[in-house]
């Protein structure tokens, strides 16, 4: 269920946290006792998504198993800013697995405890799996499709942030059509990153059938809280896909990056929804659909189809997209 119930207006006040918020209507990071499990002293980019969604999703599955979780991490950013040796931004169980086999190491996790338990073991302990774009659409995706395929009991999350950002931006099979990345420059008829290639690997996971897929954004907090309680609620493979804009990949101004993730989800280029067995169950609505352009155009990454002359005919495409997805997963609020 797509969770989305307080609206807030406000705008140049103090108020941290939604706090003046009763306590059962508090999101996770607003309460004192949150987990804090990605804690201060990382040293991600200022206004990094991926430390953003990262905090978010692992401080809601705390919750949701009161403490007792373990998280295989693979190579990318996350990992990088968070553990240079020897410290640790990690305060939770947390193994380092290679760039590609998160989604295996996760699995034999399980199956350690599931053998735990099966000896005695009390306590019930739920493991999260994660990565981004690069280890789980590209390197990782074999070991994350035969992770779904057995049905392991593992929650995987992926950040993506479109790229291999902390190897110099190079482009991934999540980078968006038309993106301008150190491996797909801004020349030619055909500027930046190619249409047709490439995958949205939510849809893929949707094939398997799995117990549950979804995605989510940074800007919509509550909704993606809840997706995490909801996945840690059932058992077998999960699957959640968080969008987690970049400001050095995307070449946008560090304080923009919720906003570039609301943009994402109102133009329809990022659909947020959730699914079970196969099934899409809810979303998170469009309530008024933005043109890609107003998405696009504050981030260099795409500044090609601006200028020198507006690329009407790129821009047309992208917006097909959009719409596309609008379509397929039912995105528009209906009155």
């Amino acid at each position: 269920m797509s969770y989305q119930p307080i609206k807030f207006y406000q705008t140049g006040t103090f108020t941290v946290g939604n706090r003046l918020l009763p306590p059962e209507q508090r999101s996770v990071q607003a309460q004192q006792k949150r987990y804090n499990s990605l804690n201060s002293g990382h040293r991600a980019c200022q206004g990094c998504g991926e430390a953003l969604g990262a905090r978010y999703a692992i401080d809601a599955a705390m919750e949701a198993t009161n403490g007792r979780l373990i998280c295989a991490n693979a190579t990318g950013c996350l990992e990088v800013f968070s553990t240079p040796y020897p410290e640790t931004s990690w305060q939770v169980p947390w193994i380092h697995s290679l760039f590609g086999n998160t989604a295996a190491v996760a699995t034999g996790i399980a199956a350690a405890l599931k053998v735990k338990m099966q000896k005695g073991e009390r306590r019930h302990i739920r493991v999260v799996a994660q990565g981004g774009d690069g280890g789980t659409t590209d390197i990782g995706f074999g070991c994350l499709s035969g992770m779904f395929e057995r049905n392991d009991d593992v929650l995987f999350i992926c950040y993506d942030n479109g790229g291999y950002m902390n190897t110099g931006i190079q482009r991934s099979s999540a980078t968006p059509p038309a993106a301008r990345t150190a491996t797909t420059p801004a020349v030619g008829e055909t500027p930046g990153n190619v249409f047709g290639q490439g995958k949205f690997v939510p849809a893929i996971a949707l094939a398997h059938d799995i117990p549950y897929v979804a995605t989510a954004t940074v800007a919509d907090l509550r909704d993606l809280e809840a997706k995490v309680r909801r996945a840690m609620e059932l058992s077998g493979a999960r699957y959640l896909h968080i969008l987690v804009p970049c400001p050095l990949g995307w070449g946008f101004a560090s304080h923009e990056t919720i906003k570039m993730a609301r943009l994402a989800k109102e133009t329809g280029l990022f659909p947020v929804f959730e699914a079970e067995h196969g099934e899409i169950t809810a979303v998170l609505p469009i309530r008024h659909p933005l043109p890609v352009e107003e998405y696009l155009k504050p981030q260099k990454r795409f500044a090609h189809l601006f200028a020198p002359r507006l690329r009407t005919d790129v821009l047309t495409r992208l917006q097909a997209l959009a719409d596309r997805n609008i379509q397929r997963y039912g995105l528009l609020e209906k009155p």
